[in-house]
């Protein structure tokens, strides 16, 4: 513990020697030392601060001794102290972690081609659902083909036209649909199950190598906001704020594969789908631990993973505490566990951090924002994004992990 203090301390020195730390209303603002525009806000008499480790630990943080730091240089250091200074051997350096770059780069160069053979191959186990009556449909293997390779393009439904008849010319698909046969059927709510499906079934090459994961919710923002009437008479604070989807999600933390997923809408509590992903995932995957952060926790969540045979690594809200009430023997085990044992508590629990990557990916590479109009369509492209996140990720574990996906074996 001693020495972990010891790097805070050290750290701390480094930010206030190389960021300006300003005194707002008697608190102190201290920039993260990422180098991001992120600030925290340090209280000296409380001795709190606003970071996460802070939160975590209730303990001296490194933005509370760099405020003390900064406070002792600039203000008493007239009096009868020194500037402090470090030798250079002694600067804390930056934990890097290594990268395969030249799977990485096969990976990547080969993706675009490897992605729709991988889809295909999805497809293929998909069917055909009967039909009594109305004009023949297009095949529903072409379809859900189309539409997650279209979110994976990032085009219009019309310039997308090219790549269609690419996949055509290559075999994987029996004939390239009109882009107003897309839109309508991205709008189709028999879509959603089949999507959902091969989300699941996408996730299965990898069940023997995910044992840890993560659940957390982000929000996909729409092209629709909310009209002028509803904010002024209804709801003001919705003034020039666009409508969004939330999607939940369950990941691996080693590839970052997504096991279980649910679209909700916007104001959906995160706690509530614990359950249904950790239930979902463990139908497949063979589940040793899951972390998630403290709005998740509860104590129907903690034992919601026990019965699943995970170890729960929740964060601990700050007013937690072990209690004499009857039914919280679970609860107390937990929290004496956490509390006894911090370091390696936060060394689970900060495996957290690879959904955040999840969605960092999914992002980054298909928008943060969904095109469709309508609410069917919406969630149905979101489900898109999800099962082209995790063919991504399959394609970049064939080269990296030596996988080869079977699908529906």
């Amino acid at each position: 513990m001693n020495d972990t203090l010891n790097i805070r301390e050290l750290r701390g020195l480094d930010i206030s020697k190389r960021y300006t730390i300003k005194e707002e209303n008697g608190f102190w603002f201290v920039p993260s030392a990422s180098g991001k525009s992120q600030r925290y806000k340090v209280c000296l008499k409380s001795q709190k601060c606003t970071c996460p480790d802070f939160e975590i630990r209730r303990q001296k943080c490194k933005h509370i001794f760099a405020v003390e730091y900064h406070f002792e240089q600039n203000f008493l250091g007239e009096l009868t102290t020194k500037e402090v200074v470090i030798p250079q051997t002694y600067i804390p350096t930056r934990k890097t972690y290594s990268q395969d770059w030249v799977s990485y780069d096969k990976a990547q160069r080969s993706e675009k081609s490897e992605f729709q053979f991988l889809l295909a191959e999805l497809c293929k186990g998909i069917g055909e659902p009967s039909q009594v009556k109305g004009r023949p449909r297009l095949p529903l293997e072409d379809m859900i083909f189309t539409c997650v390779f279209k979110v994976y393009s990032l085009f219009s439904l019309r310039r997308f036209n090219t790549d269609l008849k690419e996949a055509h010319a290559k075999g994987f698909l029996l004939r390239s649909p009109h882009y107003k046969s897309i839109s309508r059927y991205f709008a189709n709510e028999m879509l959603t199950p089949y999507l959902k499906m091969l989300i699941e079934e996408s996730s299965l090459p990898l069940a023997e190598i995910e044992k840890h994961f993560a659940v957390d919710a982000s929000g996909l923002s729409t092209s629709q906001g909310f009209t002028w009437l509803h904010a002024k008479y209804t709801e003001p604070r919705l003034i020039n704020k666009k409508d969004w989807l939330k999607i939940h999600i369950c990941c691996g933390t080693k590839t970052n594969i997504i096991s279980a997923v649910e679209v909700t809408e916007r104001h959906e509590a995160d706690s509530n789908y614990f359950e249904t992903l950790v239930k979902d995932t463990v139908k497949n995957f063979e589940m040793e631990e899951i972390s998630a952060d403290k709005g998740y926790l509860s104590k129907a969540n903690l034992q919601t993973a026990i019965d699943n045979n995970a170890i729960p690594y929740i964060a601990w809200k700050a007013n937690s505490r072990a209690t004499n009430k009857e039914g919280n023997h679970l609860w107390n085990k937990l929290y004496h566990y956490y509390a006894l044992n911090q370091d390696k508590f936060l060394e689970h629990y900060h495996k957290r951090s690879n959904v955040e990557t999840a969605f960092f990916m999914i992002k980054a590479k298909f928008g943060g924002s969904l095109r469709s109009k309508t609410r069917t369509a919406q969630i149905n492209e979101a489900l898109c994004k999800i099962l082209a996140h995790n063919i991504c990720v399959l394609n970049q574990s064939m080269f990296e992990l030596g996988i080869k996906p079977d699908f529906y074996r």
